[in-house]
């Protein structure tokens, strides 16, 4: 399916001022080729999947991360179980160097299953990574993540965060779609996805059309691209993206920054709003939700600088620059209204 797909953007020999200044600042897809080719763990990766697994094993801390395990028949999807009471995967708690080793033993299989460990923090189970595995475009603050596993795919799904995604072994296909088609994506439940995020309910290479007919559109305007060893993505913050690991240990180191989700600024989560949108609005007569579309749009969504200019400084409230403690006020006055009687 995805031979057939527009190509995300490439550039080569990208610096930390080109990333800044041409990149980031787009909000569009872009493959970096060659971004992270000299960390010594994509060198060691390119030698032999004994020499990239060593160098990991070397360093694992012996704590353990989040790992699933997808049977055989799932062919590496992460999905729902076929009554969607729950995931077709199995989860557990184990050390980066036992997931290695399933690795290294499932390669003999001619179906095996698979195996992944997601989202590790790679100061807590690698810490020695980040000593030689460096991207100096983002501060220290920014705390990296790691991906591990053999044949795995994830739904299209978003991040509230910028994000680069660095390929260190293996080959990943990315398959991205812009936000403003999440009507055509036909997205799960969001408050239970396998995957955390909410996901697309449409198998990207075994499309059911007749299921899931808008979904025609959404590859109109899906963008795709294969990733290498050394190679690194960026994906803008609510991009939706499909990924397939492709090969039979791929490792993929991955930094978001700027959002809510995955990040250290949890407060500030677009997410939370809107949930509490669905609760309040959602069943509320058309004009009554247009109207305060209206609403939304003037204070939130349309570039209005002005917004507080007929209003003395010392009253902005909301509408101004709060500090944190005056945010804090307000999360607390929310906290405890929504809290009911």
């Amino acid at each position: 399916m995805s031979q057939n797909l527009q190509a995300i953007a490439e550039r080569y020999d990208v610096d930390d001022r080109i990333f800044k200044e041409e990149i980031a600042t787009q909000y569009q897809p872009v493959v970096l080729r060659g971004y992270v080719k000299d960390w010594p763990a994509v060198r060691l990766a390119k030698t032999s999947t004994e020499a990239i697994c060593g160098y990991l094993r070397k360093l694992d801390s012996g704590s353990d991360v989040d790992a699933i395990m997808t049977p055989p028949q799932a062919k590496g999807r992460i999905f729902y179980d076929e009554a969607m009471n729950g995931f077709n995967y199995l989860r557990n708690r184990l050390p980066v160097s036992v997931i290695l080793e399933q690795l290294l033993r499932y390669r003999q299989f001619a179906n095996p299953p698979a195996v992944a460990a997601q989202s590790a923090l790679i100061s807590s189970c690698l810490p020695g990574f980040l000593d030689e595995n460096r991207l100096s475009v983002l501060g220290p603050e920014v705390i990296p993540r790691i991906w591990i596993g053999n044949a795995v795919t994830t739904p299209a799904h978003f991040d509230d965060a910028h994000n680069i995604a660095c390929v260190v072994s293996g080959k990943r296909r990315f398959t991205l779609f812009p936000p403003e088609q999440i009507g055509n994506l036909y997205i799960g439940p969001l408050d239970f996805a396998p995957t955390g995020a909410p996901i697309s309910m449409v198998a990207l290479n075994e499309p059911d059309f007749e299921k899931y007919p808008r979904f025609r559109d959404a590859l109109k305007a899906a963008r795709s691209a294969e990733l290498e060893p050394g190679d690194a993505l960026y994906i803008p913050p609510l991009w939706w993206h499909h990924v397939e690991s492709l090969q039979a240990c791929n490792i993929l180191v991955n930094y978001w920054w700027g959002g809510a989700v995955g990040t250290a600024d949890s407060i500030h989560s677009g997410s939370d709003s809107l949930m509490l949108a669905l609760v309040n609005l959602k069943k509320r007569a058309p004009a009554y939700r247009q109207a305060w579309a209206a609403i939304f749009n003037h204070y939130v969504f349309d570039d209005n600088a002005d917004l507080a200019a007929h209003i003395p400084a010392h009253r902005h409230g909301v509408l101004g620059d709060m500090s944190t403690e005056q945010e804090q006020q307000v999360r607390n006055y929310l906290a405890t209204k929504l809290k009911g009687p």
